[in-house]
């Protein structure tokens, strides 16, 4: 469906988009001027040790402020007990009425605390801070009181930032305007469209009954403007994932909102568009991946109402408000590549223009890695901010770990894991070899070197993982040569760069004896997982809530989908894996030649790679990564659909014989390189 029918059908359809949208704008305007302003007021208290604590002390000291040998674990119990209800009970007697948090400062790792007070009256807001700021130091004194802690072993509070004056919170404001003019605009859009396909049915059935009487009606216009198609629109949500640092966002949406991500949920109103009016219909046989992503999408819409029936913090609903928004453009990648796509040989496009495009990104590590800088800190583009605060240069050992245009070496290593065995796929695809070998063996060296640059564990078992998958099932001829390029390359590794061997194989070595600090700092973590899956152990505390800066990185994205969406998301989760795994297997059993055979096996190793390195690295949090993951994921279901609807029929009591014409399938991609197997 071209931009122009979008348009056509939006001017014939009038009198429904244009109402709604004045209804909602009108709306959004009542709103903007009946909801009151909120004013924000802030304070910070650092903890600080009694003088007498340097002594020995009866009872060695003071049990609270030696507790874990820090004060972040005395400010942890005062944060903990402002946060309780009796607290707030206290807190409402003395005339702090309005809603308030206390949490650690951002950036700092010492025991700094930060109370807000928000509320609509500027000036009793100011009063209740500083109301909050004293019962601070009061509960603190209370609670050593109870422990019988002496007076001069009291750990004291000290202001380091006083109440400030109230501020207006217009942001919060303007996103409930734009949250209502946005949800009118989408209605009165999706309704002119329902219209208009319910009115263009009534006309066909008109002009048949016309047609059957004798009748001639007038020929419809056809509408103006180029064809679009789904792979035309991804090809574009590729290059803007590709090539615009994926820390680059708009300002407010936070990760999710890189420009990409922007441009799927608007491809997502295209498909609607053509969906609605008839003129886009999934292929048979495609459904696999949209059904099991809506398992996936009932458990954090679960989770999101999880989170809102708790006493959520203000960064939390608005982390759940983004976490919504991804899995918008989840979806949106799901249904284009699955659904959107009709023939088989657009979709061998897309898979070819990924891969070209993951190569460059490749490419650039390598200049990232050889002039230890990171050349997407120098990338700055109007309109756009960085959603990872202070992203500087990661260094492991005496190389610089690249991240190229992505927002961490984890993501970029996980990348190009998952794109490299469609690179060897394609290189190896007789319908490529025409070309020169340097654009079909480009992109597999280009990936499969950039792997190691990134001095990650991650990295590693990702292309261990699709050489055993890959080489394993090739044939002896080309297994054994494969392997001794591979030794081959290492050996070139070891001369090029000295000591990025030594350092990878310490690194493996230190895993495995748990000698590794960053072995051990994980495992820690996955222990303090457990206290919150205890308290919502099935749909967890509300999907993209389980912020860094309020509780920890989780380096796991399974212990965060548990601590985040509880059993019942780990469950979807872990299916839309396993379905990646079986659509790739399915494919290479009813593949007719052997290049399918190898797509199959493609498809197999990149939802392998994923399934593992999950469990490296917090994936789905990182957008590049998280694209490319439901992009594959969806391509296998569609060329699962495409390969089934070209299989033959199968042998039947009734008719034993092969059917002697082909079967209704869809187009083939290269007819002349297709020979069934004897």
């Amino acid at each position: 469906m071209s931009i122009g029918e979008i348009v056509a059908v939006l001017r014939r359809r009038w009198y429904v988009m244009v109402p709604l949208t004045l209804i909602s704008l009108l709306a959004g305007l009542h709103l903007y001027r009946s909801v009151p302003v909120s004013y924000q007021s802030q304070s910070s208290v650092a903890l600080l040790d009694s003088t007498a604590v340097a002594e020995l002390a009866p009872a060695f000291g003071n049990p609270i402020s030696n507790a874990g040998g820090t004060l972040v674990v005395t400010a942890d119990v005062l944060i903990r007990t402002l946060s309780g209800t009796d607290a707030a009970r206290d807190l409402y007697g003395l005339g702090v009425t309005d809603p308030y948090t206390v949490g650690f400062a951002a950036n700092t790792s010492g025991p700094v605390i930060t109370l807000t007070v928000t509320g609509t009256d500027r000036t009793k807001v100011l009063d209740e801070t500083n109301t909050l700021t004293a019962f601070a130091g009061e509960q603190l004194n209370a609670l050593q009181a109870a422990a019988k802690v002496k007076p001069a072993y009291f750990v004291q509070t000290a202001p380091v930032v006083l109440p400030q004056t109230p501020v207006p919170q217009l942001k919060s404001r303007y996103q409930q305007v734009l949250g209502v003019v946005i949800l009118g605009t989408t209605s009165a859009f999706t309704l002119s469209f329902l219209t208009d396909s319910g009115l263009a049915a009534l006309a066909r059935r008109r002009a048949a009954a016309a047609s059957a009487a004798g009748l001639r009606g007038r020929g419809r216009r056809k509408p103006w403007g180029r064809q679009l198609d789904a792979t035309a629109l991804l090809s574009c949500y590729l290059a803007l994932a590709f090539f615009i640092p994926s820390n680059l966002t708009l300002p407010g949406m936070g990760g999710v909102g890189t420009p990409a991500n922007v441009f799927a949920l608007l491809c997502l109103f295209w498909y609607l568009a053509a969906w609605l009016t008839g003129r886009l219909r999934p292929a048979a046989g495609t459904r696999l991946p949209r059904v099991v992503m809506c398992l996936l999408a009932f458990s954090v819409l679960a989770s999101y109402l999880a989170n809102a029936t708790r006493g959520s913090s203000h960064k939390e609903v608005l982390a759940a408000d983004r976490g919504l928004i991804g899995l918008l453009v989840w979806v949106s990648l799901v249904v284009l590549v699955s659904a959107g796509i009709q023939d088989r040989d657009r979709l061998d496009v897309l898979l070819r223009r990924a891969v070209v495009m993951g190569a460059v990104v490749a490419a650039i590590g390598y200049y990232d890695f050889f002039t230890a800088t990171n050349i997407a800190d120098e990338i700055s583009i109007p309109g756009l901010q960085s959603s990872v605060a202070q992203i500087t240069t990661l260094d492991r050992g005496s190389f610089t770990r690249p991240r190229s245009t992505t927002a961490q070496p984890l993501e970029f290593g996980g990348m190009l894991a998952i794109l490299l065995p469609f690179a060897v796929q394609q290189a190896f695809d007789p319908v490529r070899r025409h070309l020169s070998v340097l654009r079909r063996w480009g992109p597999v060296v280009l990936m499969g070197g950039a792997l190691p640059l990134t001095v990650s564990r991650t990295s590693i078992i990702g292309a261990l993982i699709v050489v055993l998958v890959m080489v394993l099932r090739w044939k002896p001829e080309r297994r054994w040569a494969a392997i001794g390029l591979l030794l081959g390359s290492v050996a070139c590794f070891k001369v090029i760069v000295p000591g990025l061997i030594g350092t990878i194989t310490t690194l493996f070595g230190s895993f495995l004896t748990n000698s590794d600090s960053s072995t051990q700092a994980r495992t820690v973590k996955y222990s303090a997982i457990v206290p919150y899956l205890g308290e919502r152990p099935l749909f967890g505390r509300g999907f993209g809530t389980f912020l860094p800066e309020l509780f920890f990185f989780t380096d796991n994205q399974y212990m965060l989908t548990l601590a985040e969406m509880g059993l019942v998301g780990l469950l979807a989760l872990l299916v839309l894996l396993f379905t990646g795994i079986h659509q790739g297997g399915a494919i290479r059993r009813l593949a007719r030649t052997e290049s399918d055979r190898e797509l199959g096996q493609a498809f197999f190793a990149s939802a392998l790679v994923s399934l593992v390195i999950s469990a490296t690295f917090d994936a789905l949090s990182f957008p590049m990564f998280a694209g490319m993951f439901f992009l594959t994921i969806a391509a296998g279901g569609s060329y699962l659909g495409f390969i089934r609807r070209a299989a033959p029929e199968p042998r039947t009591v009734e008719s034993p014989c092969p059917s002697a014409a082909p079967h209704p399938a869809a187009p083939s991609r290269r007819p002349e390189h297709r020979q069934p197997v004897p």
